[in-house]
């Protein structure tokens, strides 16, 4: 009785795709390219602000104004300069990006203070850059509130932060590189497979051998699994080692995610490289398929849980959400197959291989078209 699926096939076709991806130095992407990302982002993206240039002028020269000034002096995220000028040329100094903030101190500030009532604070921020304008404007708020109960307590703030209790920016993005890089890398190499064939017109070895679509399709993307499924665990070093975030989950969760979430992206590079009939036509629609979803819905820059509309749908549409959640829960917050949404969101990535495969067995053919 014939076999459905022919491993003597398969290991041909295997060892014939290492041989290419080893000839053609396309090997050396397999693991460059994840490493470079997550390095390079791993340290170029920062959401802190820190050393913002704030100029201040205190027209009150009083006991409560020079201790809101040490506040300012004694955090990381400012660089005071103590002025003399008037308000028109310290606000000169931000259009001339010589300052980031202006900080007014009232004449009437510790007076105020003194009877209980409410004193104003003269505060302008170089809102250039929305993002940055908006971070610097908490720094401030922050920094103003902790003077304000030092000078005079009323209420007092106990507040623990969980998960990441330094508030690392390397403990939010690294795990999300991660996902980024797992999604991307693999389904470029794989969009090539196929349509390379096409190509320079070595397909029509397929088209007249006896080899099985499935058989085809699992030895197409068994050997980028096999070369992907080592980046699991160099990745998993720089984050832990270079990057020195915790680890606090199951590694058998995090490897068994991984797997199944390079697979995904094998299907997708897949589908891709069945349907395009260029090269170039390929890598861009991978690009547009894995790159922006994987920025903009992997939670890394922006939390799905404030997104409304057409964009929260989307963002539930693609598989990074899923897996970025498990990620930054074995790395970060440890409750790993305790948790039912992290059993979902498994299952769920599991469907999304099936369905993915699915279509690139149905959207194959054994013929010209």
């Amino acid at each position: 009785m014939k076999s459905f699926v022919r491993f003597s096939v398969i290991k041909a076709f295997v060892l014939k795709e290492l041989t290419e991806l080893v000839r053609t130095k396309l090997i050396i992407m397999v693991y460059m390219m994840p490493s470079m990302v997550t390095i390079l982002f791993g340290y170029g993206i920062a959401m802190d602000v820190t050393h913002s240039r704030i100029s201040i002028i205190d027209n009150d020269n009083s006991k409560y104004s020079s201790e809101l000034i040490s506040k300012f002096s004694h955090s990381k995220y400012f660089d005071v300069t103590l002025t003399h000028e008037s308000e028109a040329e310290a606000l000169e100094a931000i259009k001339k990006a010589q300052s980031d903030i202006v900080l007014i101190i009232p004449s009437s500030f510790e007076k105020n203070l003194l009877k209980g009532q409410k004193s104003e604070l003269g505060v302008f921020i170089d809102a250039a850059f929305a993002n940055r304008a908006s971070t610097m404007q908490n720094y401030v708020q922050g920094v103003i509130q902790s003077a304000a109960t030092t000078s005079a307590p009323m209420i007092t703030l106990n507040t623990r932060t969980l998960f990441n209790q330094a508030m690392r920016d390397e403990d939010a993005i690294v795990p999300g590189l991660i996902g980024l890089v797992l999604l991307v890398a693999p389904a470029i190499l794989t969009a090539l497979l196929i349509v390379k064939e096409k190509e320079k017109g070595t397909i029509f070895n397929f088209y007249a051998s006896p080899i099985g679509k499935l058989e085809f399709l699992i030895a197409k993307l068994l050997p980028v699994l096999m070369l992907h499924s080592l980046n699991i665990f160099i990745l998993f070093i720089w984050a832990t080692y270079l990057f020195d975030v915790p680890f606090r989950g199951s590694f058998f969760l995090y490897w068994l995610s991984s797997e199944i979430y390079i697979l995904i992206s094998l299907s997708i590079g897949m589908l891709i490289s069945i349907i395009a009939k260029r090269q170039i036509v390929a890598v861009v629609l991978t690009v547009i398929i894995t790159i922006l979803p994987a920025f903009l819905y992997s939670g890394m820059l922006m939390p799905i849980s404030s997104m409304q509309g057409i964009s929260w749908v989307e963002a539930h549409i693609f598989p990074v959400m899923y897996y970025n959640h498990i990620l930054y829960d074995t790395f970060l917050i440890g409750q790993g197959f305790d948790s039912p949404k992290i059993v979902l969101y498994l299952c769920i990535l599991i469907g999304y291989v099936v369905a993915l495969l699915g279509l690139g067995a149905l959207f194959l053919k054994k013929e010209m078209r």
